[in-house]
């Protein structure tokens, strides 16, 4: 009881602190379905799980001393898990510094699960019980069943290489953000310099069109098919989104008494903001999962910091779709997508020794499968970035473990059997081993172009061979100690 008080408490404070909460005038609806317009990220998946994961333990543990029925607990765990997940995620809807999301009640409740689970491999007589249920039933002598449940323990290998192909996606874009130029919607990430034009494509162009792009001035009849925003800066009051489909910019702080060539003069006092969310850009680009942005920006201050905001679709420091900026010589660029969260922080991308001058500069970016392409004034000059290969090597360990450490309690239950034939057992083991981790590898290499990698395959067999023997070993010890 204590673990499910505890647990309980964890829970409405890691996801409602600090509790500053603000309740509209009027509640409709209509307005709480809007504010579930959001996904998450990988990373709030992995937490998610393992937020609820102590209290399915509590609530198993709690039921075996009821003497309670494998059915019922399990009903139990998952109505309780996903009810108080679907209370925290409403309230919130009133909490200006949280974000309710629709899927983070189905990982809650997937984290209750998992509790259960780990409560049955933790209990020694309960472990037991399940082993030689596993190993003495008709089903772990059968070569033809056998066989059947191993071909589904490998399709669940490309199912799980989805959850990765999935964290590259930009699924999770919000659609109520805003477009601004020069600075954040808060106000406080302003940036020196001048932009003369800001085109974006739901696309990611080719090179061909690209080249053309940087060699022509405004020859956008290769990609006007995929232009979503048009803005033209230079000498004008009023900026209208030539395709038609984008809000106009509109001048936020003082007009500058600037008229300039190099664009629109931008600074801690003047920068552009869309009179209303860029809902129709969000979506396009939420859809193809691409885009292409091609610019043309001159910094009026070689140093600045924060990254400061050339461009950013954001409604805070703390929520984003992506972000254009300066930090001091470097260009930074963040894109929101379900392995990078909220704030598109949690992995990088930087182009170094781009500001060390104020001449004007053009900039197309493109984004498609992972990929990342910066192209600077010509098609020489570019800097490639592939998002699953910056991922930092301790979290990559926690995604692979999070990805194999199932898989081989799965090969486990798979390879208990008493009346086994030596070398259908040999194959079985051996490439229920290596085969999910090479499934993972060769469509994420074939989806996304990154470079083969031994050493991601091999984390993977190590996950999954290192659970089987783990837990092996703990049925042998028990096995030895029971009368």
């Amino acid at each position: 009881m204590i673990l499910v008080i505890f647990s309980i408490l964890v829970v409405l404070i890691a996801t409602l602190f600090p509790f500053n909460f603000s309740f509209p005038d009027s509640l409709s609806p209509q307005l709480i379905l809007a504010s579930f317009d959001n996904t998450s990220s990988f990373g709030d998946l992995v937490n998610n799980i393992l937020l609820f994961m102590p209290l399915g333990f509590g609530l198993t543990a709690l039921s075996q001393r009821k003497m309670m029925k494998l059915m019922s607990v399990f009903l139990i765990v998952i109505l309780i898990s996903a009810g108080l997940s679907s209370i925290v995620e409403f309230l919130q809807v009133f909490l200006p510094s949280r974000t309710p999301t629709p899927t983070d009640i189905v990982n809650n409740t997937t984290g209750g699960f998992v509790g259960i689970i780990c409560f049955y491999l933790w209990h020694s007589q309960h472990f037991i019980y399940i082993w030689s249920r596993v190993e003495n039933s008709r089903v772990g002598n059968s070569i033809t069943k056998i066989t059947l449940l191993f071909s589904g323990y490998i399709l669940l290998s490309f199912l799980i290489s989805i959850l990765w192909q999935n964290s590259i996606e930009l699924s999770n874009w919000s659609l109520n953000y805003p477009l601004m130029l020069g600075n954040e919607q808060t106000g406080n990430r302003p940036w020196q310099g001048y932009i003369s034009e800001m085109h974006i494509a739901d696309k990611a162009i080719a090179k061909s069109d690209i080249s053309r792009l940087l060699n022509s001035e405004n020859d956008f009849d290769t990609i006007r098919n995929y232009l979503i925003a048009s803005y033209q800066l230079i000498n004008n009051t009023s900026y209208q989104d030539r395709t038609g489909q984008l809000p106009e910019l509109s001048p936020q702080g003082q007009l500058p008494n600037i008229a300039d060539e190099k664009g629109v003069a931008l600074s801690s006092s003047h920068w552009l903001k869309t009179r209303t969310p860029a809902t129709y850009l969000n979506k396009r680009i939420r859809e193809s999962s691409q885009f292409t942005i091609m610019t043309t920006v001159a910094t009026a201050d070689r140093v600045q910091t924060g990254p400061a905001r050339i461009l950013s679709i954001s409604s805070s420091t703390l929520h984003r779709n992506l972000t254009l900026g300066q930090q001091e010589t470097n260009l930074d660029l963040r894109i929101r997508t379900p392995i990078t969260g909220a704030n598109a922080a949690d992995l990088k991308f930087s182009v170094p020794n781009f500001f060390t001058d104020t001449n004007p500069h053009k900039i197309v970016i493109t984004y498609s499968q992972a990929n990342i392409q910066v192209y600077i004034d010509k098609l020489q000059n570019f800097y490639s970035f592939n998002l699953l290969e910056l991922v930092p090597k301790e979290q990559k360990i926690f995604y692979y473990a999070l990805t194999f450490i199932p898989l081989g309690i799965c090969l486990t239950l798979l390879t208990i059997r008493k009346n086994k034939k030596l070398s259908f057992y040999r194959f079985l083991l051996f490439s229920g081993i290596l085969l999910p981790s090479l499934i993972v590898e060769r469509i994420l290499v074939i989806n996304t172009g990154k470079s083969i990698s031994l050493k991601n395959i091999l984390l993977g067999m190590f996950f999954t061979g290192v659970t089987m023997l783990i837990l092996r070993l703990r049925a042998s010890a028990l096995l030895k100690k029971k009368p």
